[in-house]
């Protein structure tokens, strides 16, 4: 059983019956009273983030979690998606709870999938941070019409939908950050 002074970023715990993820934390000792440990943690489950303050020395049960490579092969409408180990070549299927932003896997794409050691159950699929996209459809830009920072509605080839800068045409490959869905930049 470990103590506050083992949490650190990332650590999965059972609280509470749910399991989370430490995203943030602090030991905070003032000057009167006694130390205590701050945190933000992010329920597996629901995706919901939790605040909580731990006092100095407590005991908290820490999970044991693996991050494995896989890739996304397919998607079953309704029941989830398919994703091969890159190593094994072991197949799993992933309810659609799980994944984070599914309108950015594109097939072929390498994801990490957070496995719980004991049970062997997929907790979480990590899409990589940014990917490569082509731009399926978006209306022309005018010339000239660039002095201002402005964004226009675009399609990517995954299916979803971003805003992108006005000289942005169709066809052109575009970086993208999937954890906030937004453009990045051009990609020669």
């Amino acid at each position: 059983m470990a103590t506050t002074s083992d949490i650190k970023n990332g650590l999965c715990l059972d609280w509470n019956g749910k399991l989370v993820t430490i995203i943030e934390f602090q030991h905070v000792k003032p000057g009167k009273g006694p130390a205590f440990v701050r945190t933000k943690m992010r329920d597996i489950e629901s995706g919901k983030v939790l605040e909580h303050t731990f006092s100095a020395g407590h005991k908290i049960d820490v999970i044991r979690i693996e991050r494995r490579p896989y890739q996304f092969l397919y998607v079953e409408e309704g029941i989830g998606y398919h994703f091969m180990h890159t190593e094994t070549f072991e197949q799993v299927m992933i309810p659609t709870k799980l994944v984070d932003q599914p309108e950015y896997l594109k097939e072929g794409m390498i994801c990490e999938i957070t496995f719980h050691a004991e049970e062997e159950m997929p907790l979480l699929v990590d899409l990589p941070m940014y990917i490569e996209a082509e731009i399926t459809y978006t209306e022309p830009g005018i010339k000239g019409d660039t002095a201002t920072n402005t964004l226009k509605p675009a399609t990517i080839d995954t299916g979803a939908e971003i805003r992108v800068p006005l000289f942005i045409d169709n066809g052109e490959k575009i970086k993208v950050d999937t954890r906030t869905g937004t453009y990045v930049e051009r990609i020669k």
